[in-house]
């Protein structure tokens, strides 16, 4: 059986969650892992950049200087692309969709064994639900100071209130947390692999422990 240490706010351990082994046991393929990431990246790329070739600026035809007779080099026109306001060479264009399809069951495998991975090398958390007034940065500063995490890339996730939204419930800590560097927070059903490969340590909001049993392919506790 896997265990999650539970935290308060003030860093201070105040309990545990267990996790059945089965959950925990995930296997995937490395290769599979890596095309899933490779194709989240690509599919983050804009693919908008556009240049102009000689053929495409507005400038003159003419010729710069007589071909002969001036001892120069033969030139064509001011739009070659040694002149200034000249087209550009081998320069890039906006290109086809370059969208790559991941496949749902391997998406999910892979969530599933980015998590189990964290789990089983104790880096991953639950924190107790504690209502903020109003956001305090010092709070969460506090906290990852007390944890060690300070220095750390940190994820926080708390549960989604409604699927269809995507909008995470505590809006207060993640007000909080916003403007700690390598820190991020974001709904746990809308994570990606990406943000739990890239992050070190991730915190779970204890009111999302019974999605991430869902997630992890288990039932509500």
């Amino acid at each position: 059986m896997a265990t999650i240490k539970k935290y308060n706010l003030a860093g201070q351990e105040v309990g545990e969650e267990v996790i059945s082994d089965a959950l925990t046991d995930v296997k995937a393929n490395g290769q599979m892992i890596k095309d899933y990431l490779v194709a989240l990246r690509n599919n983050a790329r804009q693919w908008s950049a556009s240049t102009k070739g000689r053929a495409d600026v507005n400038h003159t035809g003419r010729k710069p200087h007589p071909q002969k007779g001036t001892g120069r080099a033969r030139q064509g026109c001011l739009a070659a692309p040694q002149y200034k306001g000249g087209g550009r060479v081998h320069a890039p264009l906006p290109k086809f969709d370059q969208h790559v399809r991941i496949n749902k069951k391997e998406r999910r495998a892979a969530i599933r064994f980015l998590i189990a991975e964290k789990i089983a090398t104790g880096h991953l958390h639950l924190l107790k639900n504690e209502k903020l007034k109003a956001p305090k940065t010092k709070k969460v500063v506090d906290f990852l100071k007390v944890r060690d995490l300070s220095d750390k890339r940190v994820l926080f996730l708390g549960e989604t209130k409604d699927s269809s939204s995507k909008k995470p419930a505590h809006e207060t800590l993640m007000l909080s947390a916003r403007n700690v560097p390598k820190v991020e927070f974001a709904p746990l059903l809308a994570v990606n692999g990406y943000d739990l490969a890239l992050s070190r340590d991730i915190v779970i909001m204890e009111s999302a422990f019974d999605q991430l049993l869902v997630l992890l392919g288990g039932e509500p506790s």
